[in-house]
Protein backbone atom coordinates (compact mmCIF):
# COMPACT_ATOMS: atom_id res chain seq x y z
CA UNK A 1 0.00 0.00 0.00
CA UNK A 2 1.42 3.48 -1.23
CA UNK A 3 1.94 5.69 1.73
CA UNK A 4 0.03 8.43 2.85
CA UNK A 5 0.17 12.00 0.68
CA UNK A 6 0.21 13.50 4.33
CA UNK A 7 -0.28 11.70 7.78
CA UNK A 8 -0.37 12.81 11.60
CA UNK A 9 0.56 10.36 14.55
CA UNK A 10 -0.09 10.76 17.58
CA UNK A 11 -0.60 14.83 17.29
CA UNK A 12 -1.48 16.75 20.67
CA UNK A 13 -1.18 20.42 20.97
CA UNK A 14 -1.57 22.87 23.81
CA UNK A 15 -1.59 26.36 23.30
CA UNK A 16 0.68 28.14 25.80
CA UNK A 17 -0.79 30.87 28.42
CA UNK A 18 0.65 33.62 26.42
CA UNK A 19 -1.71 32.54 23.60
CA UNK A 20 -4.89 31.44 25.54
CA UNK A 21 -4.11 32.86 28.65
CA UNK A 22 -3.63 29.25 29.90
CA UNK A 23 -2.22 25.52 28.33
CA UNK A 24 -5.50 25.09 27.00
CA UNK A 25 -5.19 21.69 25.29
CA UNK A 26 -6.70 22.14 21.54
CA UNK A 27 -5.81 18.52 20.14
CA UNK A 28 -5.49 15.27 21.92
CA UNK A 29 -4.07 12.49 20.10
CA UNK A 30 -4.72 13.24 17.12
CA UNK A 31 -3.68 10.66 14.29
CA UNK A 32 -4.92 11.18 10.45
CA UNK A 33 -3.91 9.32 7.30
CA UNK A 34 -4.76 11.39 4.44
CA UNK A 35 -4.27 8.33 1.24
CA UNK A 36 -3.62 9.80 -2.41
CA UNK A 37 -6.71 11.07 -4.36
CA UNK A 38 -9.01 11.06 -1.02
CA UNK A 39 -11.60 14.04 -0.01
CA UNK A 40 -11.92 14.93 4.09
CA UNK A 41 -14.10 17.44 5.73
CA UNK A 42 -12.78 18.69 8.80
CA UNK A 43 -15.65 19.89 10.95
CA UNK A 44 -16.73 21.31 14.75
CA UNK A 45 -17.48 24.46 16.59
CA UNK A 46 -15.33 27.79 16.05
CA UNK A 47 -12.60 27.13 18.36
CA UNK A 48 -12.14 23.43 18.36
CA UNK A 49 -8.67 23.28 17.10
CA UNK A 50 -10.03 22.72 13.47
CA UNK A 51 -7.25 25.29 11.60
CA UNK A 52 -4.64 24.06 14.13
CA UNK A 53 -5.14 20.39 12.77
CA UNK A 54 -4.98 21.66 9.27
CA UNK A 55 -1.90 23.74 9.83
CA UNK A 56 0.20 21.16 11.25
CA UNK A 57 -1.15 18.72 8.65
CA UNK A 58 0.50 21.34 6.51
CA UNK A 59 3.72 21.27 8.49
CA UNK A 60 3.08 25.12 8.99
CA UNK A 61 2.84 25.19 12.82
CA UNK A 62 4.83 22.12 14.90
CA UNK A 63 2.54 20.44 16.76
CA UNK A 64 3.48 19.95 21.07
CA UNK A 65 3.98 16.48 20.92
CA UNK A 66 3.83 13.32 17.65
CA UNK A 67 4.52 13.07 14.34
CA UNK A 68 3.82 14.87 11.00
CA UNK A 69 4.17 12.98 7.61
CA UNK A 70 4.13 14.58 4.30
CA UNK A 71 4.87 12.93 1.10
CA UNK A 72 6.64 9.63 3.34
CA UNK A 73 8.68 12.02 5.11
CA UNK A 74 8.83 13.13 8.59
CA UNK A 75 8.12 16.84 8.46
CA UNK A 76 8.26 17.89 11.76
CA UNK A 77 11.42 19.30 12.86
CA UNK A 78 12.55 20.04 9.87
CA UNK A 79 14.80 22.98 9.05
CA UNK A 80 12.44 25.98 7.61
CA UNK A 81 13.70 26.01 4.18
CA UNK A 82 13.72 21.70 4.05
CA UNK A 83 9.82 22.29 5.47
CA UNK A 84 8.95 24.83 2.37
CA UNK A 85 10.66 22.55 -0.30
CA UNK A 86 8.20 19.72 0.66
CA UNK A 87 5.64 21.88 1.20
CA UNK A 88 6.35 23.02 -2.26
CA UNK A 89 6.48 19.75 -4.03
CA UNK A 90 3.62 18.24 -2.07
CA UNK A 91 0.80 20.72 -0.39
CA UNK A 92 -1.27 23.28 -1.98
CA UNK A 93 -2.91 25.26 0.39
CA UNK A 94 -6.35 28.02 0.18
CA UNK A 95 -7.65 29.58 3.03
CA UNK A 96 -10.81 31.87 4.05
CA UNK A 97 -8.85 35.30 2.51
CA UNK A 98 -7.53 34.77 -0.19
CA UNK A 99 -4.43 36.48 0.25
CA UNK A 100 -3.87 37.75 -3.54
CA UNK A 101 -1.45 40.36 -3.84
CA UNK A 102 -3.66 43.97 -4.93
CA UNK A 103 -0.43 45.22 -7.33
CA UNK A 104 -0.50 41.19 -9.62
CA UNK A 105 -3.61 40.48 -11.83
CA UNK A 106 -4.95 37.06 -11.84
CA UNK A 107 -2.54 35.60 -13.99
CA UNK A 108 0.50 36.75 -12.12
CA UNK A 109 -0.82 35.71 -8.65
CA UNK A 110 -1.19 32.50 -9.95
CA UNK A 111 2.48 32.44 -11.18
CA UNK A 112 3.67 33.45 -7.86
CA UNK A 113 4.21 29.90 -6.10
CA UNK A 114 6.41 29.03 -9.00
CA UNK A 115 9.19 31.99 -8.04
CA UNK A 116 10.96 29.70 -5.68
CA UNK A 117 10.19 26.77 -8.10
CA UNK A 118 14.13 25.36 -8.57
CA UNK A 119 12.77 23.02 -11.75
CA UNK A 120 13.43 25.07 -14.98
CA UNK A 121 11.50 22.83 -16.58
CA UNK A 122 8.74 23.76 -14.43
CA UNK A 123 9.22 27.03 -14.53
CA UNK A 124 9.16 27.35 -18.08
CA UNK A 125 5.98 26.14 -18.49
CA UNK A 126 3.99 27.56 -15.99
CA UNK A 127 2.34 30.48 -17.95
CA UNK A 128 1.00 28.34 -20.27
CA UNK A 129 -0.58 25.76 -17.03
CA UNK A 130 -1.51 28.99 -15.17
CA UNK A 131 -3.73 29.98 -18.05
CA UNK A 132 -4.92 26.64 -18.83
CA UNK A 133 -5.97 26.64 -14.75
CA UNK A 134 -7.81 29.87 -14.77
CA UNK A 135 -9.88 28.76 -17.61
CA UNK A 136 -10.57 25.60 -15.58
CA UNK A 137 -11.46 27.75 -12.83
CA UNK A 138 -13.97 29.76 -15.15
CA UNK A 139 -12.04 33.15 -15.31
CA UNK A 140 -10.41 32.44 -18.88
CA UNK A 141 -11.46 35.62 -20.07
CA UNK A 142 -9.91 37.90 -16.52
CA UNK A 143 -5.73 36.92 -16.69
CA UNK A 144 -4.88 40.68 -16.37
CA UNK A 145 -8.02 41.70 -14.11
CA UNK A 146 -6.39 42.36 -10.37
CA UNK A 147 -8.27 41.43 -7.27
CA UNK A 148 -9.92 44.78 -6.53
CA UNK A 149 -11.45 44.11 -10.16
CA UNK A 150 -12.96 40.73 -8.92
CA UNK A 151 -15.70 39.50 -6.96
CA UNK A 152 -14.79 37.57 -3.92
CA UNK A 153 -15.93 34.09 -5.47
CA UNK A 154 -13.65 35.11 -8.41
CA UNK A 155 -10.87 35.93 -6.17
CA UNK A 156 -10.86 32.58 -4.38
CA UNK A 157 -11.27 30.85 -8.00
CA UNK A 158 -7.66 32.73 -8.44
CA UNK A 159 -6.28 31.74 -5.06
CA UNK A 160 -7.56 27.60 -6.21
CA UNK A 161 -5.44 28.65 -9.05
CA UNK A 162 -2.62 29.73 -7.62
CA UNK A 163 -2.44 26.54 -5.16
CA UNK A 164 -2.79 24.31 -8.17
CA UNK A 165 0.09 25.81 -10.24
CA UNK A 166 2.86 23.16 -8.79
CA UNK A 167 0.53 20.22 -9.06
CA UNK A 168 0.50 19.15 -5.70
CA UNK A 169 -0.99 16.23 -4.38
CA UNK A 170 -2.80 17.40 -1.70
CA UNK A 171 -4.74 20.53 -1.03
CA UNK A 172 -5.76 21.77 2.53
CA UNK A 173 -8.73 24.25 2.68
CA UNK A 174 -8.92 26.24 5.58
CA UNK A 175 -12.46 27.71 5.39
CA UNK A 176 -12.22 28.14 1.45
CA UNK A 177 -16.19 29.66 1.75
CA UNK A 178 -16.42 31.40 5.00
CA UNK A 179 -15.71 34.49 3.47
CA UNK A 180 -18.17 34.41 0.33
CA UNK A 181 -21.88 34.75 -0.10
CA UNK A 182 -24.30 31.09 -0.81
CA UNK A 183 -24.30 31.35 -4.03
CA UNK A 184 -20.57 32.10 -4.54
CA UNK A 185 -19.96 29.06 -1.89
CA UNK A 186 -21.77 26.52 -3.68
CA UNK A 187 -19.69 27.43 -6.72
CA UNK A 188 -15.93 26.83 -5.06
CA UNK A 189 -17.46 23.68 -3.31
CA UNK A 190 -18.55 22.30 -6.81
CA UNK A 191 -14.87 23.60 -7.99
CA UNK A 192 -13.39 21.88 -5.10
CA UNK A 193 -14.72 18.45 -6.13
CA UNK A 194 -14.59 18.74 -9.68
CA UNK A 195 -11.01 19.55 -8.96
CA UNK A 196 -10.56 16.26 -6.58
CA UNK A 197 -11.85 14.12 -9.32
CA UNK A 198 -10.55 15.16 -12.41
CA UNK A 199 -7.00 15.24 -10.85
CA UNK A 200 -7.31 12.13 -8.57
CA UNK A 201 -6.19 15.51 -6.09
CA UNK A 202 -6.42 14.45 -2.63
CA UNK A 203 -8.20 17.42 -0.40
CA UNK A 204 -8.66 18.04 3.31
CA UNK A 205 -11.21 20.49 3.48
CA UNK A 206 -12.05 22.00 7.06
CA UNK A 207 -15.39 23.90 7.05
CA UNK A 208 -18.79 25.08 8.56
CA UNK A 209 -20.42 24.40 5.17
CA UNK A 210 -22.91 21.62 4.68
CA UNK A 211 -22.84 21.39 1.10
CA UNK A 212 -18.74 21.41 0.83
CA UNK A 213 -18.51 18.70 3.45
CA UNK A 214 -21.23 16.99 1.20
CA UNK A 215 -19.11 17.10 -1.65
CA UNK A 216 -16.55 15.27 0.35
CA UNK A 217 -15.76 11.50 0.54
CA UNK A 218 -15.43 11.25 4.22
CA UNK A 219 -16.63 13.76 6.95
CA UNK A 220 -14.73 13.63 10.85
CA UNK A 221 -15.70 16.04 13.79
CA UNK A 222 -13.02 17.72 16.13
CA UNK A 223 -14.46 17.09 19.52
CA UNK A 224 -13.06 17.48 22.81
CA UNK A 225 -9.58 17.86 20.69
CA UNK A 226 -10.20 14.41 19.34
CA UNK A 227 -11.19 13.14 15.90
CA UNK A 228 -14.66 11.59 15.56
CA UNK A 229 -16.88 10.49 12.73
CA UNK A 230 -19.24 12.83 11.85
CA UNK A 231 -22.97 12.09 12.37
CA UNK A 232 -23.69 10.87 8.82
CA UNK A 233 -20.05 11.16 7.68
Amino acid sequence: MADPVAELRHVHHVYSPVERGRGAAVLRDVSLAVANGASLAIVGPSGSGKSTLLLILGGLLPPTSGEVWIGGRRADGLKPDDAARLRSRTLGFVFQQHFLMPQLTALENVLVPTLACEDPERRRRAPELARQLLSRVGLAERPSHRPAQLSGGECQRVAVARALILEPRLLLADEPTGSLDAEASDQLADLLADVHRERSLAIVAVTHSARLAARMETTLELRGGRLVAAPGG
